[in-house]
């Protein structure tokens, strides 16, 4: 396989990614495919749909050696094992992700076609090795059941979002700022109320700290000025 075009968001690594598609539907992206993939006739029809299924390549979370039967989710505290092949983790025997997003437009850019999604869940410059329509009729099984995720599936936190910080960043940003910090960012064993966390989105560095369910944005400073190194 190769990939056939790569996306583009808001995320140059991969911590504060949601866990899931969807989750934050106000998070956009732009999937640009490679010339000699954006033919027209490959698209043809494809605007017909709201959503549709992306395949896409782990490429920041390639394993030292091997691959493990198991692995810990964040979600279970980090430290309950469940089956690799029970989880989404990206640590698996192939490196693929499949993300459900919706689509928003299809456009031919320089001589390139161009999807323009939300609800993404991929950092920029994710290879992306195809793209299939979402068909609710067959995708979407009313009968399924949730399994472990049961017990995670409504965690979110309250986000004290400062007015004067979050005026700091573009408006149209905001609301899928706001989004992914409700989500709770950090890794699944981490309770520290202490520890200043930075999660680098939109060209900006968000610091932050978690006290229970409560998470407090400290401070909002453009990328190209110093980081805290406490992630």
């Amino acid at each position: 396989m190769e990939p056939i075009a790569c996306i583009h968001t808001d995320f140059p690594t991969k911590f504060g990614l949601p866990r899931q598609s969807g989750l934050v539907e106000a998070l956009e992206g732009r999937v640009v495919f490679q010339p000699a993939y954006s033919n027209p006739e490959a698209f043809r029809g494809l605007e017909q749909f709201s959503h549709i299924w992306l395949i896409w390549d782990f490429s920041a979370a390639k394993p030292r050696s091997g691959w493990s039967p198991t692995v810990r989710p964040p979600r279970l505290g980090g430290n309950q094992r469940m089956g690799v092949f029970a989880t989404r983790s990206p640590f698996r025997p192939n490196s693929l992700g499949l993300s459900c997003v919706r689509l928003r437009q299809v456009c031919f850019e320089d001589g390139r076609a161009v999807l323009y999604v939300s609800g993404i869940d991929m950092m920029d410059g994710t290879p992306i090795y195809d793209v299939k329509p979402y068909i609710p009729l067959t995708d979407c099984r009313q009968d399924a059941t949730q399994g472990y995720t049961r017990q995670t599936a409504a965690h979110q936190l309250e986000v004290i979002f400062p007015p004067a910080l979050l005026e700091q960043l573009p408006e149209e940003k905001r609301t899928a700022a706001v989004g992914i910090l409700q989500q709770d960012p950090r890794p699944g064993y981490s309770e520290d109320p202490a520890r200043i966390y930075g999660l680098a989105f939109a060209g900006f560095d968000l610091q932050f700290t978690v006290d229970g369910n409560r998470l407090t944005v400290c401070s909002v400073n453009k990328l190209n000025e110093p980081m805290e190194e406490n992630r």
